[in-house]
């Protein structure tokens, strides 16, 4: 096969591997939907999620013409060039790799002295050089367009890496190119620093694997790359096209770090459906809360006491009421007046207003005859509070309590010695009347004195 075929061959095989790269990308882009890409891999967890390690092969063409820079070689010459390496993703964007590349390059020079003047005579017995190569670097690589705000994935990434190792050579030349015989070879390898810069495009073909296509320039510092010494102050350097496959392993649960948009990531944990659950059922909970309030508010007959503490539902509109929603009923005057005088007598039962333990004014009669006797006769009794139904038992009985200290401390201020008065608190047991009306309720809401 001459060089025209495998030129050729190259460029085919190139383009179709290409083709095949951007159809799986666009296929990739086009059918994936959000539901398939959510994954377990969070924004923020950390590059442990994901798989981070892979490793290439590479072949491709050698030459020592670059654009854009003097050459050692007047002529394109192609020759096989190969390399693997080992590469570790950092971040979405970034990697570090290690490669080795092997191979030679081929090229033709009309020689010079070191003084630059061209001659026809050839000072080292040859016009055409053909240099052995083993490099051995380590490079950042940067992913332009990793992070993509127009596709939920990229298939297609470029990239750009530079670096900086050593490059073992070994030069020859001679008069015809590609002989073998009638050469003349460096004696010894030369070992020298050298820098790849390169860049390329990545093609998605499996979760997996990767098609790579690059180009790379290596500088090279020494002048004698070529075999020739040409312009001592020239660099050698020489350039390599190139394509190869790239695998990465790790747990086939887990994405590769470089592919992964963390921009379509945090939309999906947005979207995520354990969310989505979470804020549904917490709207559940607050419908709930505001149903269980409006049910607290809800007052059917209108008194001002909500259904819930309403103990007398279906009160007439306009009835005053008290804090349990039942009717006050108001006593006729003549029938104040018969209380009064009732209990004017002495040892006679202490009325008291609702929720109250103040004495009312109307109670100061029968507590005066109450205490001139207690006075006179030295009596020990005890005094008695008592509640009506409304409220809690335990609120019941500190009320009747509460009570019955109003009346003995009235009666301990007008002269009776304490130790006479005994205090006992019966809350809303004991009534004296039907709690269900009100005037039971108001006949409960007492003092007794016991002797």
């Amino acid at each position: 096969m001459n060089y025209s075929t495998l030129k050729k061959t190259v460029a085919l095989s190139a383009v179709c591997l290409m083709a095949l790269g951007a159809a799986k990308a666009q296929t990739t882009d086009t059918t994936k939907t959000m539901s398939s890409d959510m994954s377990s891999a969070k924004v923020f967890g950390g590059a442990s999620q994901y798989n981070t390690w892979s490793v290439g092969i590479n072949a491709g063409v050698t030459s020592a013409q670059v654009p854009f820079m003097v050459n050692s070689s007047d002529d394109f010459h192609a020759a096989l060039g190969y390399g693997v390496d080992l590469r570790d993703q950092i971040s979405h964007s970034l990697s570090i790799r290690l490669d080795y590349n092997g191979g030679k390059v081929v090229g033709s020079v009309d020689q010079q002295s070191n003084t630059g003047t061209t001659t026809t005579t050839t000072i080292f017995g040859g016009t055409y050089f053909s240099t052995k190569f083993n490099s051995v670097n380590l490079s950042g690589v940067l992913d332009i367009g990793s992070i993509s705000f127009l596709h939920r994935q990229s298939g297609i990434i470029l990239y750009a890496s530079a670096g900086l190792g050593l490059d073992f050579y070994k030069p020859s030349f001679s008069t015809t190119p590609g002989a073998t015989s009638a050469s003349t070879t460096y004696a010894n390898t030369v070992k020298e620093l050298d820098a790849p810069i390169g860049t390329g495009l990545k093609f998605k073909l499996t979760d997996a694997l990767d098609l790579n296509v690059g180009y790379t320039v290596t500088l090279v510092d020494n002048y004698n790359f070529s075999g020739y010494k040409f312009y001592p102050s020239l660099a050698g350097h020489y350039a390599y096209t190139y394509a190869g496959l790239e695998y990465t392993f790790g747990s086939s649960s887990k994405k590769s770090l470089e592919w992964v948009n963390p921009v379509a990531q945090l939309y999906d944990e947005l979207y995520d459906a354990a969310l989505r659950q979470e804020v549904e059922a917490l709207k559940g909970r607050v419908t709930n809360v505001e149903t269980a309030v409006a049910d607290l508010k809800k007052d059917s007959d209108g008194d001002g006491v909500s259904d819930q503490f309403d103990k007398c539902p279906n009160t007439p509109a306009g009835t005053v009421v008290d804090g349990s929603g039942c009717p006050i009923i108001f006593p006729k005057p003549d029938t104040i007046k018969a209380d009064t005088a009732k209990k004017a007598t002495a040892y006679s039962n202490i009325q008291f207003e609702f929720d109250s333990s103040v004495l009312r004014t109307s109670s100061y009669p029968t507590l005066d005859a109450t205490s001139a006797d207690l006075r006179t006769t030295g009596k020990t009794v005890t005094v008695a509070g008592y509640a009506s139904s409304e409220g809690t038992a335990a609120h019941n009985m500190r009320l009747s309590r509460d009570r019955a200290n109003s009346v003995k401390t009235y009666l301990v201020n007008s002269g009776v010695d304490a130790k006479h008065l005994k205090i006992k608190a019966f809350g809303e047991t004991h009534p004296v009347a039907d709690n269900s009306t009100e005037e039971g309720r108001i006949a409960n809401r007492r003092v007794e004195f016991h002797q």
